[in-house]
């Protein structure tokens, strides 16, 4: 299968989620969003349900690749690390929330198509914390991969509120000021 036209399928199916939702979006859609006809789509991908899984692989891969960066920037301080991993998982839900309620689809860990795709994203996210939280330190009777999995439970649960954004920084810090057993920022 060819894959220089990859991407431009990848956004076309991603303006049709955006507006009809996995369900409701053929590959006529896809093609007429390209400009290019149903069987031009079918170089590039074998369905709509391979189109979807693709779009959600690069969109979950794009966000990983920034969480890594995020958890390996030079001259941060563990807690600078942290959160800038939790961050990039906040904003990609975020972004595919308030671009479209369908868009969201492309979240759900227990989608047919794609959920392994959310899981592993979710995966590498607890993994990239836990490191984090053995290089660091945490405070006494927490373990490190513990730690990761609350921090995780924290930014679920920002993901499903409109102030997430307000809320984002002053719950992490309280956060890891108990998970690290120091404050989270230097006192202003």
């Amino acid at each position: 299968m060819a894959s220089d036209r990859l991407p431009e399928v990848l956004d076309a199916a991603y303006e049709c989620l955006t507006r009809y939702g996995v369900r409701r979006t053929t590959m006529d859609d896809i093609a007429s969003a390209m400009g290019v006809s149903r069987s031009a789509v079918y170089q590039y991908v074998r369905g709509k349900d391979d189109a979807f899984r693709r779009l959600a692989e690069r969109l979950h891969a794009e966000a990983l690749a920034r969480a890594r960066q995020a958890a390996a920037a030079e001259g941060a301080t563990a807690a600078e690390r942290v959160r800038g991993v939790l961050a990039v998982k906040l904003a990609l839900v975020r972004r595919l929330s308030q671009d479209s309620p369908h868009a969201a689809e492309l979240l759900d860990e227990k989608a047919r198509g794609f959920g392994d795709v959310c899981l592993g994203f979710t995966g590498g996210v607890n993994g990239l914390l836990t490191e984090l939280f053995a290089e660091a330190g945490t405070a006494a009777g927490t373990e490190p991969a513990e730690a990761a999995r609350i921090c995780i439970a924290l930014v679920v649960g920002l993901e499903s509120i409109s102030d997430a954004e307000r809320l984002f920084d002053p719950a992490v810090d309280a956060l890891l000021t108990g998970l690290l057993g120091a404050p989270a920022r230097p006192a202003a």
